[in-house]
C-alpha cells in the first residue's frame, strides 16, 4: 500500500497507476483536507472523505473518478464535513441501508414473531405474500415506496378483484408497521393508500340453484371434498374449522360438534342435523384418521378443495359462488324459515349482532328459527335428500 500527497489535478490522477495485487494505493489532496483517492489493482479510482467520526476513522465514498470531477469531489467532501460538524454521520446512514434487512427477512420475522403467534389466519398471510410479493424478497425494505404499493394495489384490484387487493394492502401495512415497532426508522409505504370501497356480500344458493348444486355435488368424484361441502352447507361452519374437524370433537349421542378454536376465540357447539349425522356416521366407519376429512398434506387433513369446487359449479351452471357462501346459505334459509338474528348468530358463532344484519336484509319477515327447518327447506326444493340426488 502506497500513500501520496499532492494537489489534485486531472492529469496527475489520470496517470496514477493500478495498485499492486492484494493492496490499494491512496492519494491525498493537499488542497481539500480529508479528500483522498483510492486506486485498486484493477485501476478503479474512487474519491473518499477520510475523517474521524464519533471517535473512529471513517472513509465516506463520494464517487468514482473520472465520473465525478475533482471540483465536484471537493464540493462533496466539504458538504459531508459540514454535516459531520452538525453532529450527523453520513456513513452511519449508508451503513444502515447496507445492513438493513430484505423484505424476505422481514417477512420471515413477521411470521415467526407475530402472525403465527397472534393470528389464526397466519396461513393466509404466508400464502398471499408468497403468491403476490415474492418479487420483493431480495430487496431492501427501504427501497419499497408508496407509489409502487399504489400501483400494485390498483393492478390487483383490476386483475384479482378489489377484495384481494384490499387484503394484500392490509398485510403490507401490517408487516411494515411491525418493522417500525421493532426499531426500523423508515416510512411505511402502505400508509395513506385508500382501499377500494367494498360492498357486503349477500350471495347464497338460490332455490332454483339448489337442485343443480345437489346433483353436481353427488357426481363429484372426490368423496372427501363432496362430504366437506355438504357438511359446510348443513352446519354453516367456517371453512377452516370444517377442514380441521376431528372425530374427537363430535358427539353422535347429542348430535353436536364442539369447535374449541374459533375466529372470535370463543368455543362453539354446532348442532348437527340428521343429514349431517348420516354423512359423518358413514365416514366414521371407514376412517382410520383423527381427522374427519383426512388429507395428504402437512396438516394431515384436507386442504382447500378449490378444484373440486370449480368442477361442481361448472357442472351445476352456477356462477359467482364461493365456498364461504355455503355458510351464508344456511343463515339465509334460517331467516327464511322465521329465525331471528340472535338465533342465526348463535348457530353460526357470530360474536356481534351486526354480523347477522345481512340475513335480516335478505328476508323481511323473520319470526322463528331452527337449523332443522332451514335444512328441510333446502332439501324441500328437490323433494329428495342430498345423498339421493341424481
Amino acid at each position: 500500500m502506497a500513500s501520496h500527497h499532492l494537489n489534485f489535478v486531472k492529469t496527475a490522477l489520470s496517470k496514477a497507476p493500478a495498485a499492486k495485487k492484494g493492496s490499494k494505493d491512496y492519494y491525498y489532496d493537499t488542497k481539500e483536507k480529508g479528500l483522498m483517492m483510492a486506486v485498486t489493482p484493477t485501476g478503479t479510482k474512487s474519491f473518499y472523505l477520510y475523517k474521524r467520526i464519533d471517535g473512529r476513522p471513517e472513509r465516506l465514498l463520494l464517487g468514482r473518478f473520472p465520473d465525478i470531477s475533482i471540483e465536484n469531489a471537493r464540493k462533496a467532501a466539504m458538504a459531508a464535513k459540514g454535516e459531520i460538524a452538525t453532529g450527523k454521520n453520513p456513513q452511519k446512514a449508508k451503513r444502515a441501508i447496507r445492513d438493513e434487512m430484505t423484505f424476505q427477512a422481514l417477512f420471515v420475522e413477521y411470521m415467526e414473531k407475530y402472525s403465527k403467534v397472534h393470528k389464526k389466519s397466519w396461513v393466509y398471510d404466508e400464502r398471499e405474500i408468497n403468491k403476490f410479493l415474492k418479487h420483493w424478497f431480495k430487496r431492501k425494505i427501504s427501497s419499497i415506496k408508496k407509489t409502487e404499493v399504489e400501483r400494485l394495489h390498483a393492478k390487483l384490484g383490476k386483475e384479482n378483484g378489489i377484495y384481494q387487493a384490499n387484503r394484500l394492502l392490509e398485510r403490507i401495512r401490517s408487516i411494515f408497521n411491525k418493522a417500525i415497532d421493532w426499531g426500523w426508522e423508515g416510512v411505511n409505504p402502505a400508509v395513506g393508500i385508500k382501499k377500494f370501497k367494498e360492498k357486503s356480500r349477500d350471495r347464497f344458493l338460490q332455490p332454483d340453484e339448489l337442485p343443480r348444486f345437489f346433483k353436481a355435488l353427488s357426481n363429484e368424484p372426490n368423496e372427501a371434498a363432496r362430504d366437506f361441502f355438504m357438511i359446510s352447507l348443513l352446519t354453516g361452519a367456517r371453512k377452516s374449522n370444517t377442514l380441521a374437524m376431528r372425530w374427537g370433537d363430535i358427539n353422535f349421542t347429542t348430535e353436536t360438534w364442539r369447535i374449541e378454536d374459533t375466529k372470535n376465540s370463543e368455543a362453539l357447539t354446532v348442532h348437527l342435523p340428521k343429514e349431517a349425522v348420516e354423512i359423518l356416521t358413514e365416514r366414521k366407519w371407514k376412517s382410520e384418521s383423527p381427522w374427519v376429512f383426512e388429507g395428504n398434506g402437512a396438516s394431515g387433513h384436507l386442504a382447500d378443495p378449490k378444484k373440486a369446487w370449480m368442477r361442481i359449479l361448472k357442472e351445476a351452471g352456477i356462477e359467482n359462488l364461493r365456498i364461504h357462501d355455503l355458510r351464508r346459505t344456511l343463515g339465509s334459509y334460517q331467516a327464511a324459515t322465521g329465525a331471528n338474528g340472535y338465533i342465526i348468530g348463535k348457530s353460526l358463532g357470530h360474536k356481534s349482532q351486526q354480523s347477522t344484519a345481512i340475513y335480516a336484509r335478505l328476508n323481511l319477515d323473520p319470526v322463528r328459527e331452527s337449523v332443522n327447518k332451514a335444512t328441510e327447506m333446502m332439501f324441500g326444493h328437490m323433494g329428495v335428500n342430498g345423498k339421493d340426488a341424481e
